[in-house]
């Protein structure tokens, strides 16, 4: 069912100062929806900031050409006027870090714009639309709703925030409305070749290193139905790639034949493990909530205290049952 937006404009016509935010470790499709709002914002006349709790992946930084995001330093004094806060793409405290404790104690409104399935009561409006393949969409209407037109700068963020979230088009929430929109947003300036470009034809030899490693871990359980892979601290040291070099490697896993889940367990320097989960069928995102964690139905992910081993034990368990409960079949 198609959102009312109608308290969204109210929202915004109501608030001058704006704080735009998204959830940690950002990618294409919370990073392009901020962008695309924040400008569509600044054409309306409103101060806008914007920030991120970690840092702006270097694969995003043709979205950013002058560096307006900001990585958030606590306390965050000067985000103290802002009357207002949007947050993107997530609904969770523990994906905003920092950032979170900021907006527990702001007294600015806030609103959430987001498509993910996991929420917690952040005190916002919610605009939460789980059947919405990207965050990029919902942006995309609610600029719609507050007439502002699309240039080619915000149809390109939400080009790649659609791409993004769909795996450029690849993934089971394409629908031919999301060619609709793909569509629309060429129309108005997005470059498409361009955007692939910029998103996966620029890696780093160190980030291809670590891909080899991850690739030589492979391994699958309960009859090859479960796969992953693993990364270790070392892994960074030994390759000089750094951790947002991580973001596409649970795709491998789930890649291989005869697969229902794919997961990637990286150890951080926290001495706690995240784990991302990529699933055919199974509801990961039922797993990953076991564990602290959530997100989508195929698409989901946790932060588990570690070691490594202890941690993998704990969701290969999970994830095998889940898998072994399967009908069988494709249903």
């Amino acid at each position: 069912m198609p959102l009312d937006w109608s308290p969204l404009v109210d929202f915004v016509r109501r608030h001058d100062r704006f704080l735009l935010t998204t959830h940690v470790r950002p990618d294409g499709d919370g990073l392009g929806s901020l962008q695309a709002l924040a400008e569509a914002l600044e054409r309306l006349g409103k101060q806008v900031e914007r920030v991120i709790p970690s840092r702006l992946p270097p694969r995003y930084d043709f979205l950013d050409p002058d560096r307006r995001i900001a990585v958030f330093t606590p306390p965050g004094e000067r985000y103290r006027d802002c009357d207002a806060v949007i947050v993107l793409d997530t609904g969770t405290w523990n994906q905003l870090a920092a950032v979170g404790d900021f907006l527990r104690t702001s007294p600015a409104a806030k609103a959430v714009i987001d498509h993910h399935r996991t929420q917690d009561d952040l005190g916002a409006t919610r605009f939460v639309d789980t059947d919405a393949e990207a965050c990029g969409r919902l942006a995309y209407e609610a600029i719609a709703a507050l007439g502002v037109p699309l240039s080619p700068v915000t149809a390109r963020d939400l080009f790649v925030a659609l791409a993004w979230d769909t795996g450029w088009f690849r993934h089971s929430n394409t629908t031919p409305a999301t060619y609709t929109l793909a569509a629309r947003l060429e129309a108005a300036g997005a470059d498409p070749t361009a955007c692939y470009e910029e998103l996966y034809e620029r890696n780093s030899l160190s980030s291809l290193q670590l891909r080899g490693r991850v690739l030589g871990r492979l391994r699958v359980l309960a009859q090859g139905r479960v796969a992953y892979t693993e990364v270790f601290l070392t892994d960074f040291r030994d390759t000089g790639a750094i951790p947002l070099d991580t973001e596409d490697l649970v795709n491998y896993p789930r890649s291989i034949a005869g697969a229902e889940v794919g997961l990637l367990f990286i150890e951080q320097a926290s001495g706690s493990v995240k784990v991302s989960f990529r699933s055919r069928r199974v509801d990961v995102a039922r797993i990953a909530e076991q564990f602290g964690g959530g997100g989508h139905r195929l698409a989901s992910g946790a932060t588990l205290p570690g070691p490594m081993d202890a941690a993998r034990e704990r969701v290969l368990a999970a994830v095998a049952a889940a898998v072994e409960a399967l009908p069988a079949g494709g249903g």
